[in-house]
């Protein structure tokens, strides 16, 4: 039997397997079908076999969403109704976290028009806006969490932990990549405070110290807890977080008593670093895809900057096998928790190389899950190759609030013509 078939223990958590579902959106909102629409997408992940679903970042406050798909965990009722779907992803042999985050500068009472009119607060912030971005945040309300608030969010990281736990959910994974909020107070970039969250990478790490501690409180020193760690990528003469500042992040993870972490390189602006493909052609092609955005951004401009925005990010990411290796390879080498590898990792032989070479612990694969609700059993089993042809299409409809499918075509024909043989 291959390392990739054998369980592994996760804090408290046992998963039957190294296979895990990365994070990504599925749209599921926070309406009475929520659990329903989880359900569908991760029993059907469970029943071919994947070992552990994370389920996409949710949002521990009200206003704070990067897309109107996202769902809300602000409450404890919020919570407890997503149960059901725990319950059926249990039945069918899989464990599943729920990752828990802010999108901070970026949620979409910014760039949503219809949200942002809604608006009951300001955006939050680490610290005022860089000054390289200040012209796409004019006329923005900005409030720039005061030491009080950042410990009134660490409570809120407890509640929402305690009441995952109420759910049945067997952990939680920190959304703390990506530009979302608590990236934001992890990268110099953004944080430039004097207190006891801002100044050195140590300074800067301890809001994940207070967010353990607040977690091991409310829900349990057991309660499985992982954390991503980013390490980035920025503007030319930018401040960013280093792969050395990020395998340094990981130490101090392990030492604050995270019980894994998923190191991923990143940008310091949310585009498409994180899912290197091809150009999103299908924000202007797809005509649902092109109403909604306009109805977000009816503003010529605005739409010209987020289109562009992909365009960009699609050319300077292009897909690359395997994107992270060495940087998980040398969190693994730096610290015994568990490591998860994520990025670009599309084949059994990958996995492979991965796990037996020492180099991770867990093998994350998240958007081809999209293509292939069942794409546990044949990873696994080795009957065939991942249909995700890495085409970014699908990522325009995460930010929009759309349905966790694929979108592209091409796929789609490929899965008919299996099915016909």
């Amino acid at each position: 039997m291959r390392i990739l078939q054998t369980p592994l223990t996760i804090g408290s958590t046992t998963v039957r397997n190294r296979l895990y579902r990365a994070p990504v959106l599925e749209g599921a909102g926070s309406g009475p079908d929520a659990a329903e629409v989880y359900a569908r997408h991760f029993a059907a992940n469970a029943r071919a076999g994947v070992g552990l679903v994370i389920q996409g970042n949710s949002c521990l406050y009200e206003e704070g969403r990067t897309s109107p798909g996202m769902t809300l965990v602000d409450t404890r009722e919020r919570v407890l109704a997503l149960a059901p779907m725990v319950d059926e992803v249990h039945a069918a042999g899989a464990a599943v976290f729920l990752q828990v985050g802010h999108g901070g500068l970026y949620a979409m009472e910014a760039w949503h028009e219809p949200y942002a009119s809604r608006r009951k607060g300001p955006l939050l912030a680490a610290s005022p806006v860089p000054w390289v971005l200040r012209p796409a945040f004019a006329g923005v309300p900005v409030h720039v969490m005061t030491t009080d608030d950042v410990w009134a969010m660490v409570r809120r990281y407890g509640e929402v932990a305690l009441w995952a736990r109420e759910a049945g959910y067997d952990g939680i994974q920190l959304a703390s990549a990506n530009a979302k909020l608590l990236d934001q107070f992890l990268s110099p970039f953004y944080n430039r405070r004097t207190d006891e969250f801002g100044g050195s990478v140590a300074r800067r790490a301890f809001l994940l110290k207070a967010i353990r501690d607040s977690v091991a409180e409310r829900a349990g020193e057991d309660f499985t807890i992982t954390v991503k760690i980013p390490a980035e990528r920025a503007p030319v003469g930018m401040p960013r977080t280093t792969p050395a500042e990020a395998l340094e992040l990981c130490r101090m993870a392990e030492d604050f008593g995270y019980h894994a972490v998923t190191p991923v390189e990143v940008s310091v602006l949310p585009d498409t670093t994180l899912s290197r493909g091809g150009v999103p052609t299908s924000i202007w092609r797809n005509p649902s895809m092109k109403r909604r955005l306009r109805e977000a951004a009816p503003g010529r401009l605005r739409r010209w900057v987020i289109v562009g925005g992909y365009v960009a990010g699609g050319r300077r990411a292009r897909f690359t096998p395997v994107w992270n290796r060495a940087l998980f390879s040398a969190a693994k080498a730096a610290v015994s928790i568990p490591v998860f590898a994520v990025g670009g990792i599309r084949t059994r032989d990958e996995a492979d190389a991965i796990l037996e070479g020492g180099q991770a612990d867990m093998i994350g694969i998240g958007r081809p899950f999209y293509a292939e609700p069942d794409l546990a059993a044949h990873f696994i089993g080795e009957s065939g190759p991942v249909l995700c042809q890495n085409s970014n299409l699908c990522v325009p409809a995460q930010m929009l609030g759309m349905k966790g499918v694929c979108y592209n075509p091409e796929v789609t024909r490929a899965k008919a013509a299996a099915k016909r043989r």
